[in-house]
């Protein structure tokens, strides 16, 4: 069914129909809308029901399980997405945010800008009560097991008190999503030592390593580990600021698909290459699905009232169907509210400032 951009026509959804609902921001994504809408019909086929907003004409006809909002304004590419968000109520991901705010979806997943994803998110959806700031969490697709990365990009600067919260978001998710428990979080630095690294890295260290002596239930602190470390599975959490979790995440996945094609080119390099090639095709074809980036549908933007999933824009219509069958589970399986559980019983929520007035009450009591 396709309704126009402000259509409220449509009846509100059952409680059980409406914890599957996903809706989905089709404009950004580098192959077009059509491509995601594709993604969306794999996801439809497997039980999601999914909200599409973007241009109704290039979406086509939708199956049994998509609703197609017609929504062509797109923010994805503005330089400035927070200003964007705020002026441009007909775009996109306003609209699409919106519909999880207002309950018509339970989660959100954005083909486009993670800017504009996370101030129409912040705006519409609203933070989570005692969160500092969203995040965005990854489980990286590593041999030896995923590792969820956060902050991938939601924050290019961050403060202790944000990493000893991500760290609790991370760990909340890798046990729910994931199935790790008591998962194994560590700080991303230049060193093992507690020293080393950024102030920023230090004062968290100290934190972290002041609640694990108290002993923590939610997880396990490693420490501090280096760039090295991550691929090698020391820790299942990692947790660093957005601007340095960002620049990590490409440089893995362009070195994963340099080394690949590497290997590509060197198999067909020769007739005798290309039957070892031929030999190896099975085990070569297992290790590129294992590190697929579209595999693990993109990351999650946690710290919001509903679930976000990010994936990344250059992704083909079977990235865009994990990333909506990823937000589909994540809202059944109740994540955000595991992530909350999680950090109220560790103390580690932001607690809300004292008034004036209630702190002279508090000492002349």
């Amino acid at each position: 069914m396709t309704v126009g951009a402000s259509s409220s026509s449509s009846p509100a959804p059952t409680q059980d129909r409406a914890e599957r609902v996903v809706a989905v921001d089709c404009n950004g994504a580098d192959l077009g809308p059509a491509e995601v809408a594709a993604g969306a019909a794999i996801a439809a086929g497997q039980g999601a029901r999914v909200i599409l907003f973007g241009p109704a004409a290039e979406l086509g006809e939708p199956p049994e399980g998509v609703e197609i909002v017609d929504a062509p304004v797109s923010v994805a590419k503005s330089p400035d997405p927070v200003t964007a968000v705020r002026k441009t109520p007909e775009a996109s991901i306003v609209q699409a945010a919106r519909a999880v705010a207002e309950g018509r979806a339970q989660a959100l997943v954005c083909a486009g800008g993670t800017g504009a994803a996370l101030a129409a998110g912040t705006f519409n959806i609203k933070r989570a009560r005692g969160i500092y700031r969203p995040a965005l969490a990854l489980p990286l697709p590593v041999p030896r097991g995923p590792v969820t990365l956060l902050d991938v990009g939601a924050n290019a600067e961050a403060r202790r008190e944000h990493l000893v919260q991500f760290a609790f978001m991370g760990a909340a998710l890798a046990n729910a999503v994931l199935g790790v428990q008591r998962p194994r979080v560590g700080l991303l630095s230049n060193g093992e030592e507690a020293a080393r690294g950024s102030a920023l890295v230090v004062e968290a260290h100290a934190e972290l390593l002041e609640r694990a002596s108290g002993g923590l239930e939610a997880f396990e602190f490693v420490g501090n580990i280096e760039g090295g470390d991550v691929a090698e599975g020391r820790a299942d959490v990692v947790v660093t600021d957005g601007f340095t979790g960002n620049i990590a995440l490409k440089l893995m996945e362009g070195v994963s698909q340099t080394i690949l094609g590497a290997v590509r080119d060197a198999a067909m390099s020769s007739p005798r290459a290309k039957l070892g090639g031929l030999l190896l095709r099975g085990a070569l074809r297992s290790f590129r699905d294992e590190v697929d980036p579209e595999a693990q549908g993109g990351a999650y933007l946690l710290g919001l009232r509903r679930l976000g999933v990010i994936p990344h824009g250059r992704f083909t219509r079977a990235g865009f169907a994990q990333a909506i069958l990823r937000a589909e589970r994540g809202a059944r399986e109740d994540i955000v509210g595991q992530t909350q559980r999680a950090l109220g019983q560790a103390g580690a929520l932001r607690q809300a400032p004292v008034s004036a007035a209630a702190a002279s009450l508090r000492e002349t009591g």
